[in-house]
């Protein structure tokens, strides 16, 4: 009887349909088109994602396409929140992480994602740590410079520096042409009160 209220019939073409296999077809679309979008990290995404209990896929398409759209914004972003406390982390950074989530011995499915939250922010304290060592670097220098005298301790950015100037040639003037403007300028200063 039940069985009976998940079908019904299209209404363009008529065709006996039945919502579970409607919603389970666009599951596997959604999971197909994401697949792509994580390129060459996707057999990791994957697997990590195995580790929620995601097969057989017949029964969990519903539950594999959530988590991949999960890991799909995560990739997005690169950044990611844990005990309302945000952190920012490189697409690298999250493989490592999935990388070190899959190879581990799971006795049971995940429940959530923290497992990898709290190994991705050992990862993205690493990766803050060497950005600011870096940014570091980079003002000491620009101090130098300053201190220096230097113009390389803030350069100009291409789209602000002008093109080199053409020479110009030198105007031959006539003695006739020079004793005219001469006379002109003149005029121009008697006018305006000079």
């Amino acid at each position: 009887m039940q069985e009976d209220a998940l079908n019904f019939d299209c209404p363009y073409c008529r065709e006996k349909l039945n919502l579970l296999e409607v919603l389970h077809e666009s599951d596997l679309a959604t999971i197909i088109a994401l697949a792509a979008s994580f390129g060459g990290n996707f057999q990791k995404v994957r697997a990590y994602c195995y580790l929620f209990g995601t097969t057989p896929l017949h029964l969990k398409a519903t539950k594999l396409r959530i988590l991949l759209e999960e890991m799909k914004r995560l990739f997005d972003s690169e950044t990611f929140t844990f005990e309302k406390r945000s952190y920012a982390i490189s697409r690298s950074g999250i493989v490592e992480a999935l990388d070190i989530m899959v190879k581990r011995n799971w006795s049971k499915p995940l429940p959530n994602h923290n497992y990898l939250k709290q190994i991705m922010i050992s990862i993205s304290e690493r990766e803050g740590k060497g950005a600011g060592i870096e940014a570091e670097k980079d003002l000491r220098k620009k101090e130098a410079g300053l201190m220096s005298g230097s113009r390389d301790a803030y350069p100009v950015p291409a789209e602000h520096v002008l093109p080199p100037m053409k020479s110009i040639p030198p105007l031959h003037l006539t003695e006739e042409q020079i004793a005219e403007n001469k006379r002109k300028t003149r005029e121009l200063l008697k006018s305006i009160g000079g």
